[in-house]
């Protein structure tokens, strides 16, 4: 009999699943463990079944394609097996009892901070104590390749794939490298480059870490449900994986490959207004309108908030977010939910500083003010600057842009365009020329002199690209 100390902390854990949920993990236990009972000793109630390494790893390659790397199978089995039974020589054991399973669901699925910890030390190494920055570095790349390869194993990606956004190798490391730099020692400092590889992190700094930031939780319960096929189509009480990919519209069977990666799409979108994380779509592409700043224009004026990413001639990724709808006015717009960003060579989201409202700009065909779309800075020193002579910019802030205290973003200080997109995000506001609404085009004053100067007359329907519905979801 097991003692009363076990059972009741396994009753505990038990206790957090909702029944259905139970029945779900009872399910994947016995999957798991049925190999590994011998006949014999079916009747046998001495007979605890158990899971192994192998049975995890079985039941990965029983797919044509594992949903899990081998890695993170082998970080699911040590953590599991690092949990201590009462009454029990603990981590001798290679197998896996039914109150250890449990109790590892519960603490990584339902658990904070605190009851995560040991099980994530032990998933990063197995030994345990003090871990090198080098470790938690790779436990970390390995997370979000998992988290990658998982979504699109089960068709989870949205309307986004692996086809058609950039490589996602770069954006693993990127992602990786901007989790880590939320690492600090307990004097506040933060290790950087090679000293962080080298440093030892003991439990206490670990903990911290996963408390401050919720993308380590929120992946790996992603693996877990996703991987392991376990509570995955039961209601989730947290939304965080419900938006963590946003629906993708607009791209499908048009040829073109994104210049965002899964890692970059996953960590902007968490920055963006809750409200606006369920669906971005295309509104722009260099690559399918052309290159020209009235294209450019005509096709992101009014269409509500959405992110600009450019690429120069160097392969710098970055761009902005933008609050608000696109206006042509010579003065600023937006507010202060405004950040700007970088994908590469690094992945990063500068917020606003509350120095000025600076927050974005966009003017065209003026004689007295600049032409062209600008977030942050001043007018020639913006953080981000595409001129209306369309491919010049320029990302101007020595030391820092002072509304969004970012960085150059731009290899070069004045650089050449090489490609861009412009991504609605959110639902499309009621004035963006809805079936049977009268058109933004019909009622705006700038947008119809804006055509005018594109040298389309106001009949122009060309424009007016028809909004995609849902058929494109996945």
């Amino acid at each position: 009999k097991m003692g009363n100390a076990e059972s009741n902390a396994y009753q505990n854990h038990l206790s957090r699943f909702l029944p259905e949920e139970q029945s779900d993990i009872d399910g994947l236990f016995d999957t798991l463990s049925g190999s590994s009972a011998s006949a014999g000793a079916k009747n046998a109630k001495a007979a605890k079944k158990t899971v192994t390494l192998a049975a995890l790893q079985a039941r990965q390659s029983a797919h044509t394609r594992e949903p899990l790397p081998e890695p993170m199978t082998a970080r699911l089995y040590n953590g599991m097996k690092s949990i201590d039974l009462p009454g029990k020589s603990s981590g001798l054991s290679e197998q896996i009892a039914k109150e250890q399973f449990v109790i590892f669901m519960s603490n990584l699925l339902k658990g904070n901070a605190d009851e995560k910890i040991s099980i994530i030390m032990r998933m990063i190494a197995k030994a345990g104590g003090p871990l090198k920055g080098k470790q938690i570095q790779e436990f970390t790349e390995d997370l979000i390749t998992s988290v990658v390869h998982v979504l699109s194993y089960r068709k989870e990606l949205k309307g986004w794939s692996l086809e058609n956004t950039r490589d996602s190798s770069s954006g693993v490391k990127a992602l990786a490298s901007e989790l880590l730099s939320e690492l600090k020692l307990p004097d506040g400092t933060k290790p950087v480059g090679s000293q962080l590889l080298e440093t030892n992190f003991d439990q206490s700094v670990i903990e911290d870490w996963v408390y401050r930031v919720p993308q380590i939780s929120v992946f790996l319960s992603v693996v877990i449900r996703q991987g392991l096929h376990v509570l995955h189509s039961l209601p989730d009480q947290t939304n965080d994986i419900l938006n963590l990919v946003p629906h993708c519209k607009g791209i499908k069977g048009r040829g073109v490959v994104s210049l965002f990666d899964i890692p970059a799409i996953i960590y902007i979108n968490s920055h963006l207004p809750a409200e606006m994380q369920h669906k971005w779509q295309l509104l722009f592409s260099s690559r399918l309108h052309g290159e020209s700043f009235s294209q450019l224009c005509a096709h992101i004026v009014n269409k509500g908030p959405c992110l600009v990413i450019i690429k120069d001639l160097d392969g710098f990724l970055f761009g902005g977010f933008a609050s608000h709808s696109w206006e042509v006015k010579p003065q600023f717009q937006g507010d202060n939910r405004c950040f700007l960003f970088s994908v590469f060579p690094t992945l990063a989201v500068y917020t606003y500083t509350g120095y000025n409202d600076h927050y974005m700009y966009l003017n065209h065909g003026q004689q007295t003010m600049p032409n062209g779309l600008g977030m942050g800075g001043q007018h020639g020193y913006f953080g981000l600057w595409i001129d209306s002579d369309y491919g010049k910019g320029h990302s101007k802030a020595k030391p820092r842009c002072t509304t969004y205290n970012s960085p150059q973003l731009s290899a070069k200080e004045d650089f050449t365009l090489d490609a861009m997109e412009v991504w609605a995000v959110g639902d499309a506001p009621e004035s963006a020329g809805r079936k049977g609404k009268k058109s933004i085009l019909d009622v705006d004053p700038q947008a119809q002199a804006l055509l005018e100067m594109a040298g389309k007359s106001r009949q122009s329907e060309g424009l007016r690209e028809p909004m995609e519905e849902d058929e494109d979801d996945d």
